[in-house]
């Protein structure tokens, strides 16, 4: 998201309750000393369903009690779990938005009734809320599109798998995917279009582009791991598994495929690292306490050199992970890189 400018940036009564900690959803008689917070997420894809572990796992360690909702990308979905957020007079709101131009009547609604709402992971277009705990994905894009620029040799055909339109990840993540094109006159675009995120729906899209361009297509630049692998499957499916694939946030799936060399690489978005930074900010905001209401996630680049570390963190040691979690997250916000967890290559403030 643009940093410095991302503050701007799924049937609303089959409203999905996913999953709750403490108190039920309907039950309005909370514990005095328990913080109530409601999450709506844009959909629970690889990357959020592992943050809502992270969230959960700190919630756990400091008594707050979530009330979560998926809003299946649907911006009225989203919309109406807000106001029964603000309804049932949570302590604070935190939101994983479908578009970064929504949300403004709950937002003024949140603010005006003095409930702190914290856009996580992807932005709104708004200057009331009351914190915001967002990624770099201007960096993102432009981190992974080197990655292929450097696989290519600055020479090639792409094809570019975008997450849905209109919302934030999708608008920076393709910036940065421009400004390092323009470094590369000889690396053409073929075709970019949006699979929402989804592993499917790149299948089905990757298909329709083998179809079409064939042989011309030399790299796939995939906004999210899912696509990217979702692209990874229907080239291997014609035979054509020599194409690179470069993806971001670094899910267990789209981990494998860097270690394998399936993927050229990513960028290590760890959800349970980022959402739970998001619920810590919302949760000291709620009691008053001082933090960085606008902490920037910086993804680090996922090779096969370092890719092992990540591994242990988001799979084969991930509970040893989640137990060190609520500890990480606190350290963090005091040093001011809520990305760090002891990848090689990152460096401790």
């Amino acid at each position: 998201m643009r940093l410095g400018t991302k503050w701007t940036a799924a049937g609303a009564a089959g409203v999905l309750a996913l999953g709750l900690t403490a108190c039920g959803a309907g039950d309005t008689e909370a514990n005095s000393d328990t913080t109530r917070i409601g999450v709506s997420v844009y959909d629970m894809s690889s990357f959020i369903t592992a943050g809502k572990e992270g969230m959960d796992t700190y919630a756990e360690a400091n008594n707050i009690e979530l009330v979560w909702n998926s809003a299946n990308l649907d911006v009225s979905t989203q919309a109406s779990q807000i106001d029964s957020y603000i309804n049932q007079g949570v302590d604070a709101i935190i939101v994983v938005p479908v578009q970064a131009d929504s949300l403004g009547p709950q937002v003024a609604s949140a603010k005006a009734k003095g409930i702190p709402l914290v856009p996580v992971n992807a932005a709104l277009e708004s200057k009331d809320i009351a914190g915001n705990v967002q990624p770099d994905d201007v960096a993102a894009g432009a981190q992974e599109m080197q990655m292929m620029a450097d696989r290519l040799g600055g020479r090639g055909n792409i094809v570019i798998l975008q997450g849905p339109l209109g919302q934030s990840g999708e608008l920076d993540r393709s910036e940065g995917i421009e400004q390092t094109l323009k470094k590369y006159p000889d690396i053409k675009v073929l075709a970019r279009d949006t699979a929402n995120w989804k592993r499917d729906e790149a299948v089905n899209k990757m298909k329709n582009w083998i179809s079409g361009f064939g042989n011309q297509i030399t790299g796939v630049v995939a906004q999210n791991d899912d696509m990217g692998l979702g692209a990874l499957q229907a080239l291997k499916e014609v035979g054509r598994s020599d194409v690179p694939v470069v993806g971001i946030d670094g899910i267990e799936d789209g981990l494998n495929a860097v270690k394998s060399g399936e993927f050229i690489g990513t960028s290590l978005q760890n959800g349970t690292v980022e959402l739970a930074a998001g619920l810590a900010v919302a949760d000291k905001l709620v009691k008053g306490e001082q933090v960085n209401t606008n902490p920037v996630y910086v993804m680090p680049a996922i090779t096969k050199d370092n890719v092992d570390v990540a591994i242990q963190h988001v799979v084969t040691e991930r509970e040893k992970f989640l137990e060190g979690l609520p500890d990480l997250i606190n350290e963090n916000l005091k040093t001011g890189d809520i990305a760090y967890e002891g990848i090689p290559g990152q460096k401790q403030p």
